[in-house]
């Protein structure tokens, strides 16, 4: 009797480590449902000396800013000067030559530089790169959508986190498949890149354009679906600007057409929390919400070198307004610190 006991305590036992082990991968936490750290100008010398080391720093976000220059048809990567690169993406392509060549190139060396790093580590968690297209597209030279998305998958392939992976042959737009909350999860995102695209600054001044990057490309997106071919697409457009509500309801009132390919929302920490707007739209919706200068925020804290402790806080606190990712220009801390992530309120 005795044995039979013990015989059925091991077999319980058992059961409960299965069980457990099930629920485990039940809860792995889905890209959607949590909080992570980015940095604001991740391609700034000032920042980071190589952008590999902006890859090394944990941050789930970088940002570069893209100038498209119509003369020499190429993608510039500047701050400030449309005709010129100043940044830190090097001319490696192969691992053993980061850290260590001549930097100020294009955008098709950082995706050089990118695709690199990721044969060094290979099961990387997922990084988003936030491009602000400073000037917009110019699609007369060579330099729209369909040539961006080109350039993207020549050089990273398949570790890039697709509009049509989200879709995954079963939804009809990415606004479906974000409500299905048909994101992976973070751990099956290993390995991946995702790129967010947002109208420049210098786009959004210029009075004689009307046609601006988000729209442009929404417009790629719905055409390309339409076609059969949305799985050309890398990167997903975002709402720019925080607002209270569904910011697509006000956008693009003449063709609602390409508001349902809008599933990546960025704007203003600060403008959405002290505004009291109601950010749970966000992540009731499974959206993707960038919460920027998140230092801004009262408390304000420093936005480039805060203590380990108030970026914790400052996580946590916008956890709780659903923020997915928040950014600030905070490269000085480390990876432990850029790299922390936790779960989305």
């Amino acid at each position: 009797m005795r044995a039979v006991r013990r015989l059925a305590a091991l077999v319980g036992a058992a059961a409960l480590l299965v069980a457990g082990a099930g629920n485990a991968h039940a809860a792995a936490p889905k890209f959607s449902g949590t909080t992570a750290i980015g940095t604001h100008n991740a391609y700034d010398k000032s920042k980071y000396t190589y952008f590999a080391q902006a890859l090394d720093s944990g941050a789930s976000l970088l940002e570069i800013d893209i100038y498209a220059d119509s003369i020499s048809k190429r993608w510039r990567v500047s701050h400030s000067n449309p005709w010129g690169d100043d940044n830190n993406c090097e001319t490696a392509k192969t691992p053993s030559q980061l850290y260590s060549t001549s930097r100020d190139q294009d955008f098709g060396s950082c995706l050089d530089n990118i695709a690199a790093w990721n044969q060094l580590h290979p099961d990387h968690p997922p990084i988003v790169f936030k491009i602000e297209m400073k000037v917009g597209f110019n699609n007369d030279v060579g330099l729209g959508p369909d040539e961006f998305d080109t350039l993207i998958s020549q050089k990273l392939g398949s570790s890039v986190y697709k509009p049509a992976d989200l879709l995954g042959g079963t939804y009809s737009t990415l606004d479906a498949a974000a409500k299905a909350d048909a994101w992976p999860s973070r751990d099956t995102l290993k390995g991946k890149f995702l790129f967010e695209v947002i109208p420049g600054t210098v786009e959004m001044d210029n009075p004689f354009d009307h046609y601006w990057t988000d729209q442009e490309y929404g417009d790629h997106l719905r055409d390309l679906y339409a076609a059969g071919n949305i799985a050309q697409a890398q990167a997903f457009p975002a709402v720019l600007g925080a607002a209270n509500g569904d910011p697509r309801a006000t956008r693009w009132t003449s063709d609602t057409s390409i508001r349902p390919w809008f599933v990546f929302f960025d704007g203003d920490a600060a403008t959405y929390v002290n505004n009291g707007y109601d950010t749970s739209f966000y992540s009731a919706n499974h959206y993707i919400s960038i919460m920027t200068d998140a230092a801004g925020v009262s408390p304000a804290i420093s936005s480039t070198n805060p203590t380990d402790a108030e970026v914790a806080a400052r996580l946590a606190l916008l956890a709780k307004d659903h923020a997915s990712i928040i950014t600030s220009d905070w490269s000085a801390k480390s990876p432990s610190v850029l790299g922390e992530v936790t779960t989305r309120s």
